[in-house]
């Protein structure tokens, strides 16, 4: 959701803001831009549509207007205004002197706006962004402020909702100000230079020791080397703390494929192995996050009489894998929520309960606020993200990595077999520690997990022939997605992919209720795209019986079958059959098929499954 870069120091900016927008270009946008300064001004570049189009622009300008060694950029997904050159960041202050590049949605801009327009000033677009820095320009002009900087922190205590930004002024070019409140803002620290980044991507290849800034925190970098970090609320100074991460560029790389979505499927093999290297251990599941609990918040976790997840999107799907799995080994109720209608219910929760929040950024708006509300009633949390500081791993009781490297595509892939994966850990390492379940069957399970990886890679070798599956979808606009148990969540998640990159509009649902109104769709020639693989006794009868039904009205089915199933290969007019697999762990191969089906689809139909229209990578305001 929209990036910013910031550069300062003593090489020229205006290409090191380029390359940072660049390697932002997955998080999805509409327009960028970028702002240059120099001794008493500022130099505003910005263009609607891709960052192609404003490197071309800077290239018809002359090299004095692109000498400067400061500058901020930014690339923009509309939330307040539609996607436009005018709506575009970086924004200007009404002077002009002030520059401002800002992630998230500001709540109380339209309050904020009639003032402002009260005392005269007269707004240029339609973003909050905009009213953000007039407000500051008003603080530093009419209050008795001493200092630029404070003048941005009155600014900032004035401001509801969520807000990374970078603002700088004019008469002073060898300063930048970032300032964080919900919303990721990483500071990268050189040699005689800063970076800034919504996440390292931008300065990976240039520095590995960074500054996470946490929410109510502003931080004041200057050309000299000097930096001072800031609480927003109290003005109390604080120590930055400088981490070195251990992300490598070759890891925000293609590494020769064609899209990093392509590219995250085919690394789901060596993905797993990492999930579960030194987690998976001769005598059981050993997870590092949670022996941080205290002793009494371990034995609230095993003693919960429910386990409520929150998350979102894919995400979401991992959770209803997990209720399934988690109900049939700790015999715990388990509910699975949307975070975005949790937090807006009045949900009744107990300090017996234990929260779990799933996001592959950890910043998720929704799942980070239903995470607080869970806190607010005494619930134990938990949480399970894939960025190693961010905002849900922080909030957290406690939780686990995911270890899956960064994930450029927008359309999750090897975050969602990572999730399953630690939630399986979780899960059976419970089970385990509660003696609700076997030694044998634990046993079992984690040598089905061992397994995984090399299983996906067969899944993965016949790659071609899966692709060829996909003709079905040709000059097909709609498609159904049908499972029983655990292929219910991965037909969800089947449906999800191919809407996501293809445009194709589809809907997973359980086998069973197609006959409660979604078989109406169904006409001939419709792809029917059927999870079915371990089904045994009447779920196998049943789900036969709803594939008959569906040919009947002259859908064509594609089944995802158990290697060597004759009668279910038979009734699919093309069929992937998968290596066999204990039913609960099935999702973690069911899905791979479903990935590469939906990136075939895609490309064939001339389309970017890293760039799909309207999405976002990670969704950080509401």
């Amino acid at each position: 959701m929209c990036g910013i870069v910031g550069y300062i120091g003593n090489k020229k900016a205006e290409p090191i803001l380029l390359q940072g927008l660049k390697r932002l270009e997955y998080r999805g946008y509409d327009s960028a831009g970028i702002a240059l300064i120099s001794a008493n001004s500022i130099n505003i570049f910005k263009q609607k549509g891709d960052i192609k189009k404003l490197e071309s622009f800077l290239k018809k300008k002359k090299k004095k207007d692109l000498s400067a060694t400061s500058g901020i950029g930014h690339t923009r997904w509309a939330t307040h205004g539609e996607p436009s050159e005018v709506n575009a960041h970086p924004h200007t202050s009404a002077s002009g002197d002030i520059a401002i590049v800002h992630n998230g949605t500001i709540e109380n801009y339209d309050v904020l706006k009639i003032e402002l327009q009260k005392r005269g000033y007269k707004f240029r677009t339609d973003t909050d962004t905009e009213v953000l820095v007039f407000l500051i320009e008003d603080i530093f002009l009419k209050s008795k402020v001493k200092s630029f900087d404070q003048a941005v922190r009155l600014a900032l205590k004035e401001v509801v909702g969520a807000y990374a930004l970078v603002v700088v002024h004019k008469d002073n070019p060898d300063t930048l100000i970032a300032a964080r409140n919900g919303s990721p803002l990483l500071v990268g620290v050189g040699e005689g230079e800063y970076f800034i980044g919504s996440d390292a991507a931008p300065f990976i290849d240039r520095t590995k020791k960074v500054i996470e800034l946490n929410d109510n925190e502003m931080i004041i970098l200057e050309k000299s080397g000097s930096k001072k970090l800031l609480k927003i609320d109290s003005n109390k100074i604080e120590n930055p703390y400088i981490q070195e991460m251990e992300l490598s560029i070759e890891q925000i790389e293609k590494g020769g494929y064609p899209h990093f979505m392509i590219k995250e499927i085919f690394e789901q093999p060596k993905v797993l192995d990492d999930v579960m290297r030194g987690r998976l251990t001769s005598d059981g599941i050993r997870l590092g996050g949670l022996e941080t609990l205290s002793k009494k918040d371990f034995k609230k976790l095993l003693k919960a009489k429910r386990i409520i997840i929150v998350a979102c999107g894919t995400s979401w799907h991992t959770g209803l894998v997990a209720e399934y799995f988690f109900e049939s080994i700790l015999s715990i109720s388990v509910e699975v929520e949307y975070a975005s209608e949790f937090r807006y219910r009045e949900p009744v929760i107990g300090s017996d309960d234990v929260v779990i929040a799933i996001s592959q950024s950890g910043e998720t708006a929704d799942t980070l606020a239903a995470l607080k509300m869970a806190k607010k009633h005494g619930a134990l949390t938990l949480g399970v993200v894939n960025v190693v500081g961010s905002s849900i791993a922080r909030v957290t009781d406690a939780g686990v990595y995911l270890r899956v490297g960064p994930e450029i595509g927008v359309a999750s892939t090897k975050a969602f077999t990572g999730q399953l994966t630690v939630m399986y850990m979780i899960g059976l390492l419970l089970a385990k520690e509660r003696k609700s379940i076997s030694i044998k069957k634990f046993k079992e399970l984690v040598k089905e997990l061992r397994l995984m990886p090399g299983k996906i890679e067969e899944i993965l070798k016949d790659h071609k022939e899966i692709k060829k599956t996909v003709k079905i979808f040709k000059n097909k606009n709609h498609t159904l997605y049908l499972g029983r148990r655990y292929g219910f969540p991965v037909a969800l998640e089947g449906a999800l992919k191919i809407k996501e990159v293809s445009y194709i509009h589809a809907e997973g649902f359980p086998a069973a209720e197609m006959k409660h109104g979604p078989i109406a769709l169904i006409d001939k020639g419709m792809p029917v795209v059927v999870v079915a693989n371990r089904i045994s006794g009447i779920a196998r009868d049943k789900i036969k019986a709803n594939i008959e039904e569906a040919k009947a009205r002259g859908a064509k089915i594609l089944g995802v079958i158990t290697r060597g199933d004759s009668s279910l290969k038979e009734l699919s007019d093309v069929s992937i059959e998968i290596p066999d697999v204990d039913e609960a762990i099935s999702p973690l191969l069911t899905v791979i098929p479903l990935q590469l089906i939906a990136y075939y689809v895609a490309v064939g139909r001339g389309l970017d499954p890293d760039k799909p229209r309207n999405l976002a990578k990670s969704v950080t305001v509401e």
